[in-house]
């Protein structure tokens, strides 16, 4: 596979794992599929949620390079060694984005979401986060592997799975891009020196004799 031919690969695998770095950032806001927690500035939702490494890192900083790397694999103004030249520039960046959605998902996986509990009078207790590791006292095992603690979080109901199978997919999805922006890295470099491979046809001359 020729250097243009790999960065289209590459352009086109980036658009829909930004896109699903997004949506999940997006779902995180809505715990319990309800509206009420994004009131009050965000402070009933995870902190993780807020620094927005799905959306910002895992997306916009993906989306931006995908758009010229993908343009690096066609014939026009970005398919030759310049514009393989400026696809490791927008690699770095997507690099960069990447490592920052994987970052702050696994954070938000550690520490756990913030939550109220029940209090020995069976009330609400304040907003805060039982499994973070200054403050967990439930089980000397990671709450992801204990899911019978799960339910210690009352209220929003849920939130515990919804945060992990929403940051797991962020997660996921941004060391895929990770993966391959560092593979347009090395394809730019090949590509500043060998070429893109993007000739156009050459005319066949009109044949003269029938």
């Amino acid at each position: 596979m020729c250097t243009g031919k790999c960065s289209r690969v590459v352009g086109v695998g980036l658009w829909p794992l930004a896109l699903i770095c997004i949506v999940c950032n997006i779902l995180l806001f809505f715990p319990n599929w309800d509206t009420q927690y994004v009131q009050d500035g965000g402070s009933m939702l995870t902190p993780e949620v807020l620094y927005l490494g799905g959306l910002i890192g895992g997306g916009i900083l993906i989306l931006i390079p995908a758009i010229h790397i993908q343009a690096t694999g066609r014939q026009g103004c970005c398919g030759n060694r310049c514009g393989m030249f400026l696809s490791i520039i927008f690699a770095l960046v997507g690099v960069a984005g990447s490592i920052y959605a994987v970052s702050v998902s696994a954070l938000g996986l550690v520490n756990g979401p913030l939550c109220q509990l029940r209090d020995s009078n069976n009330g609400l207790t304040e907003w805060l986060q039982p499994f973070h590791t200054t403050n967990y006292s439930l089980s000397e095992q990671s709450y992801l592997f204990n899911t019978s603690i799960w339910d210690t979080c009352v209220n929003p109901p849920g939130v515990v799975q919804f945060n992990v199978i929403l940051f797991s997919l962020v997660l996921g999805t941004a060391l895929l891009e990770l993966l391959l922006c560092a593979v347009q890295t090395l394809n730019g470099l090949f590509g500043c020196i060998c070429g893109t491979c993007n000739k156009g046809k050459a005319r066949s001359p009109k044949e003269t004799h029938y």
